[in-house]
This record gives C-alpha cells, sequence and structure tokens, in this order.
C-alpha cells in the first residue's frame, strides 16, 4: 500500500500565474488558434490542476493583433493597444471553453467591462475562485494601453501573492545571448534579478520585471511543448531558467 506522500506528488508552487503568448496557440500553421495546440496547453493545465495547483492563465494576443505592429503599419499606439487588448480576450475564451470541455471549472476576469462574456477582475473574487478550485484566466491586459501582457501577470501575481510567475515559451530557458544567432551560447539554470539586469537578458520587459523584482515574484521560463512541462515546472523539477532574489 503506497503511503500518501509517494501517491501524491510534493508540489513546490501551490499558487502560479502561467504567462502564455498568443503566439503559442498559432502552432505551426497559418491559423491564429490552432485546435490541437489549444487542447495540448489545457491538457497541461488540467494536470496540474488535478493536483491540486490553483492556477491563473495570462495571456497575449500577438497571434491576432499586437498594438506594436499596428502603430508600425499607422495605426495609433493607444487604440492599437486595446485592440490587441481584445484580442486577448479572443484567446482567453477560447481557452475557458477548452478547459470546461475537458471538465475544469474556469472564469474569464476582464480588466475591460464586458459583462456578456466576462467577469469584471475584482482581486477577492478572483481568489475566491481559486479556492474553490477554478482556474482564473486574466483577460485585457491590466486595461490600459502600453502596458504588456508581461506587465499584466507581474501586476496579477503581486496581488494575489502567487508564488511564482510561469513564462511558458517557445525557448528552454535564458541564454546569455542569443542561441539562434550563436552556437556558443550558455543556458543559465537559475539568475538573479539584478545579475538578469546587469547583463540586460531579455526576461520580461522592463515595466513587468521591476514589479517583479520589487515585489519578490521569481520568474521560471521554460519550454511549453516539452512533454509534461507545466507539471515537471510545478513540482519543482529542473526545467528552464528560474530568475529569483
Amino acid at each position: 500500500m503506497p503511503t500518501k506522500s509517494a501517491a501524491t506528488p510534493h508540489i513546490k508552487y501551490k499558487r502560479i500565474v502561467l504567462k502564455l503568448s498568443g503566439e503559442v496557440l498559432r502552432g505551426k500553421g497559418a491559423e491564429a488558434i490552432d485546435a490541437a495546440t489549444l487542447e495540448h496547453i489545457c491538457e497541461q493545465v488540467k494536470e496540474i490542476h488535478a493536483l491540486g495547483v490553483q492556477v491563473c492563465v495570462v495571456i497575449g494576443g500577438g497571434n491576432i493583433f499586437r498594438g506594436l505592429q499596428g502603430a508600425k503599419q499607422g495605426v495609433d499606439r493607444t487604440t492599437g493597444d486595446y485592440m490587441g487588448m481584445l484580442a486577448t480576450v479572443i484567446n482567453s475564451l477560447a481557452l475557458m471553453d477548452c478547459l470546461e470541455k475537458m471538465g475544469v471549472d474556469t472564469r474569464v476576469q476582464s480588466a475591460i467591462p464586458m459583462n456578456q462574456i466576462a467577469e469584471p477582475f475584482i482581486m477577492r473574487r478572483a481568489i475566491r475562485h481559486l479556492e474553490k478550485k477554478r482556474v482564473v484566466i486574466f483577460a485585457a491586459g491590466t486595461g490600459n494601453p502600453y502596458f504588456s501582457t508581461d506587465t499584466t501577470a507581474a501586476l496579477r501575481a503581486s496581488e494575489l501573492h502567487a508564488d511564482i510567475i510561469m513564462k511558458a515559451t517557445k525557448v528552454d530557458g535564458i541564454y546569455d545571448k542569443d542561441p539562434k544567432k550563436y552556437a556558443d551560447a550558455v543556458k543559465y539554470d537559475e539568475i538573479t534579478f539584478v545579475d538578469a539586469l546587469r547583463q540586460r537578458l531579455n526576461v520580461m520587459d522592463s515595466t513587468a520585471f521591476s514589479l517583479c523584482l520589487d515585489n519578490n515574484v521569481p520568474i521560471l521560463v521554460f519550454n511549453l511543448t516539452s512533454e509534461h512541462a507545466i507539471r515537471s515546472a510545478v513540482l519543482g523539477k529542473k526545467i528552464g531558467t528560474l530568475v529569483h532574489n
């Protein structure tokens, strides 16, 4: 008869903010949201949710529209950023729909009021959802132009006292230089905020990074495409790069 500790894996991070870029939903095809990729991500979220992890998700909208790209095409920056926020709502609803079809109770909270399709962001309500074993997806960024979804993740993690921000990407961690350009690039297993700043490593944008530094919120950067990547991360296994104080 297995002991309780043998049957139940030790969870290192019990409340997380999972930061996803909108581009991860695109997969390898041309569609903005690839169904197989969406399902793969949701299966990983379901896996950690079943372990008892309290999961918040912040997703970008770059697979549909990105404010900075719009500005380069002549779109007013403020207007473009609001368009990008609406793109994050589309992605959030897609995640919610997929998760609920897998039997995972999910709520979408939007920083911009849109009562017909999402709850408004209310910190205490979000915490209550987590306590009731619901996944909470934060849509529409911070509700303000000129702030990225990285900043949203840092802000929500600080407000909800999350144990960590898990930034799921298509690379396996942080390197001292671009591994696509330099064969001798060295990957860090962990690095301090101060060293990351000193070396000007591109972990998050400066506003998000400062929030994490000031509020002592660690950041784990890892490859989402690895098998059971998010599960390995919440169990504290050696994966990606950890940025901490």
